[in-house]
């Protein structure tokens, strides 16, 4: 947008002077602009809804449904960070520095976790043409150094052209305890669990409030809301009541629901009528397949036929599917509100609305599900006995849930594997437009082949605004997406894109024409070797489930699509490849504002620590010391915790007794209790240190917790570490207290379990390797000098 320039006169006086205001205005967007209200919904597959026939009815997508378009070939990158920053630049992901989550970001140009400037997001555009802009829900697109309070905002949701923003940074939080960030500070949730608290409808309320704050002001004025709940990423968190409303309706199993779905979706020309399912393992079984050197088919890639599990296993994994559905039909009933205010105030005709989902449903709940996610992250293997004595609890507070693998399948009927994967079944996603006021196609189906890129060029061309050459200060770069607006009211015209390529986690793909050339390497399995990768070929204009392999019939153009990949590969940066496993991916070292130290000091009433700054005891010998000040016996509370229920650990005073409790990915509550109580006086240390003697199994350090009154041992008992992050996302460390779920039930007091009774000065962890005593010699004259 060109600068305007003042053409007033400027004289000594005033009286001989003329103003003009144009310069010093603020952008206005042209008269009558629409609104756009843009959903984005986590790890919903291509046939979870029912109007892509699938088994959750949605009655108010199908609103939006029955007022536009449904896209039946429209893509994603398979994975969350990548695909939204496509969403919001229209550039391919590996151009905005997002081969993969923000969290698995490895340092090379095409997986910093960075969006360039020169990628400008959708809205900035639109901040500086006038539009309000605002976002809740989740962010995803700011690298781990960035998710902190000593860091830069640039990349922030209100450094990135959002005025307003409530919601999560990470990839994934507790639905009812999340790290929350309101505009660019952390928050507490405004109440508990107990008291009704969810985050879609938390998240949903502060959507409604800023549209009505600015609307009060400016009616007039029209606004981008970005609106992205973590329905239905893991955990799935709903109230009981909306899951038990799906109660026996996935008692056949995850293979009926993918037959029943594929006959819906026939009937309502979602699919070409001579479309078939894939096998539940299209490619490979632990047992069938091993890598090039040996190397074994990750297990997590596994899905158990259903007349093979046991009657417990049947109605696990049922619940299962019944607590998934209430997440999204709970989800569904927020943007009902969302369309009852545009409807009450008149807006709804000229607001333009797209609803997608970010990639395939999720495969990481492996054979079984999981009711803690974040043992996948630290290289644990769920235990089925453990996930049927929580059954009742699935969606609760007490579980960090999933689903198996064999939903996720079902969930991207008619197609191969899930998220992650470059098949359909990860790529090929919900894409719906509506637009009342400016198109006449209504619950109408369109076929054109289109990606995520293509979305931010066609809410411009909707708009009538221009993409900018240059924008806060930088030279944009060209988009790769195509305006989709004319497939709107043109049901039969051919797609405009051409080619597009695809690359995640190892797994490759290059579309072009209706032909797709795919490999079936598995992603997350470490098996590298990339040029012997084995590239399938499909004409998925007709064969949608890509399930007819014509390689050995077209090798012509199997090497026609492969030198293609390697040449958008190139023109796209999408060099190095990675396939190595999700916890070597997640302990990559990364970047810290500060470089990692011997001593960390932590103070009570301060922000929560996200964890990738936090200081790191994984795998190591650490001491934690807490400097208090108690007058009187009755002190209680938390002196340290970092974690949550699902991996963690804390430092707390119960019954006047230090207790230390070592949570392993929450599966075991390891307790150490003081065989004394905790003295009372000024400058006491309590302290909890651990001593390994070695790992077993690897990565998984075992010794001995000591627990300390200034230099007296006061308890002592064996515990093991658990390898990977107590978190993917969120649950920081803190001192005096507890945010969001609490890493143990034992705790004594109410939420957030502050420290009563005394004074936390401060609390030092040390993870230099010193014996205790050597480090209590050295606090104590450190005392001496203060």
């Amino acid at each position: 947008m060109a600068q305007r320039r003042f053409q007033g006169v400027i004289n000594v006086d005033i009286r001989d002077s003329v103003p003009h205001w144009g310069p010093f205005e603020p952008p206005k967007a042209p008269e009558g602009a629409p609104n756009v209200v843009y959903i984005v919904l986590d790890d919903v597959g291509f046939s979870a809804l029912q109007s892509y026939g699938g088994p959750i009815p949605t009655p108010n997508i199908d609103r939006i449904v029955g007022q536009g378009v449904r896209y039946t070939q429209w893509h994603t990158t398979a994975l969350c960070s990548p695909t939204r920053s496509c969403l919001l630049t229209g550039r391919n992901h590996t151009r905005n520095s997002m081969a993969c989550i923000t969290e698995a970001a490895i340092g090379f140009p095409n997986a910093s976790g960075v969006i360039p400037p020169e990628n400008g997001q959708i809205q900035e555009i639109l901040a500086a043409r006038g539009w309000n802009t605002y976002m809740v829900g989740k962010w995803h697109l700011c690298p781990e150094a960035e998710m902190n309070l000593a860091s830069t905002r640039r990349n922030w949701p209100t450094g990135r052209g959002f005025e307003r923003f409530y919601g999560f940074l990470g990839a994934e939080t507790n639905q009812w305890y999340p790290d929350l960030v309101y505009d660019g500070h952390p928050v507490d949730q405004p109440r508990s669990p107990e008291e009704g608290y969810h985050l879609t409808e938390d998240i949903t309320d502060k959507a409604l409030t800023f549209i009505k704050d600015a609307k009060v002001i400016a009616p007039e004025k029209p606004f981008f809301l970005y609106y992205a709940p973590g329905a239905c990423h893991a955990p799935h968190h709903v109230p009981r009541e909306w899951a038990d409303r799906f109660r026996g309706q996935f008692d056949m199993g995850y293979e009926a629901i993918r037959e029943q779905t594929l006959a819906r979706q026939k009937q309502l020309g979602i699919v070409p009528p001579d479309t078939e399912l894939p096998p539940i393992n299209p490619i490979g079984t632990p047992e069938a397949r091993t890598g090039p050197g040996g190397q074994p088919f990750p297990a997590l890639d596994y899905t158990r036929p259903w007349d093979s599990l046991s009657k417990q296993e049947q109605r696990l994994f049922s619940r299962m599917a019944e607590v998934y559905a209430g997440f999204l039909a709970h989800a569904d009933h927020q943007i009902g509100r969302l369309l009852d205010y545009l409807e009450e105030t008149d807006q709804r005709d000229n607001t333009l609305l797209i609803v997608v989902s970010d990639n395939g449903a999720s495969g990481e709940g492996g054979p079984n599900g999981s009711v803690n996610e974040n043992k996948v992250a630290n290289g644990v293997p769920d235990d089925l006995e453990e996930n049927l004595a929580l059954i009742d609890e699935l969606g609760g507070p007490k579980t960090y849930n999933h689903y198996p693998n064999g939903w996720a399948m079902a969930f991207n009927t008619p197609f191969k594997m899930w998220k992650r994967y470059e098949f359909n079944g990860g790529t090929s996603d919900p894409c719906i437009i509506s637009w009342p006021a400016g198109t006449t196609a209504r619950g109408e189906i369109r076929s054109q082949y289109h990606h995520a890129v293509d979305l931010v060029p066609t809410i411009l061309d909707v708009l009538g605004v221009e993409a900018p050459d240059v924008l806060k200060g930088h030279v944009q770069s060209s988009m790769d997406g195509v305006s989709m607006r004319y497939s709107l009211d043109e049901a039969s015209a051919p797609t405009v894109r051409r080619t597009q390529f695809y690359s995640m986690l190892g797994s490759r793909g290059i579309w072009h024409d209706g032909w797709k050339a795919i490999t079936n390497h598995p992603t997350l399995s470490g098996w590298s070797n990339f040029n012997d990768d084995e590239w399938e070929l499909y004409h998925v204009d007709v064969d949608r489930s890509e399930l007819h392999n014509l390689a050995d019939q077209h090798p012509e153009k199997v090497r026609e699509l492969v030198n293609l990949w390697y040449a958008e590969a190139g023109a796209n940066g999408a060099f190095p490849l990675d396939d190595r496993s999700a916890l070597e991916i997640m302990i990559t070292p990364r970047p810290v504002l500060s470089p990692p130290r011997d001593r960390y000091v932590y103070f009570p009433d301060s922000a929560d620590v996200p964890e990738s700054q936090a200081v790191n005891v994984r795998n190591r010998s650490y001491t934690i010391g807490a400097l208090v000040d108690i007058p009187a016996p009755g002190a209680q509370g938390v002196l340290f915790a970092h974690g949550s229920p699902f991996g963690g650990h804390a430092l707390y005073v119960k019954d006047d007794r230090l207790h230390y409790i070592y949570n392993f990915v929450g599966m075991a509550e390891q307790e150490i209790v003081a065989t004394a109580d905790v003295p009372t006086g000024t400058n006491l240390i309590l302290s909890a240190s651990f001593d390994k003697e070695g790992e077993d199994p690897p990565g998984v350090a075992v010794g001995v917790l000591s627990l300390w009154h200034d230099n007296a041992k006061v308890g002592e008992g064996r515990i093991k570490t658990q390898p990977g992050k107590f978190m993917i996302a969120g649950e920081g460390l803190c001192v005096g207290r507890d945010s969001g779920a609490g890493v143990t039930g034992d705790y004594p007091g109410e939420l957030p379990w502050r420290f009563t009774g005394g004074t936390i000065t401060r609390v030092a962890v040390d993870v230099s390797g010193e014996s205790y005593i050597d480090l209590e010699r050295e606090a104590a004259a450190m005392l001496m000098r203060e």
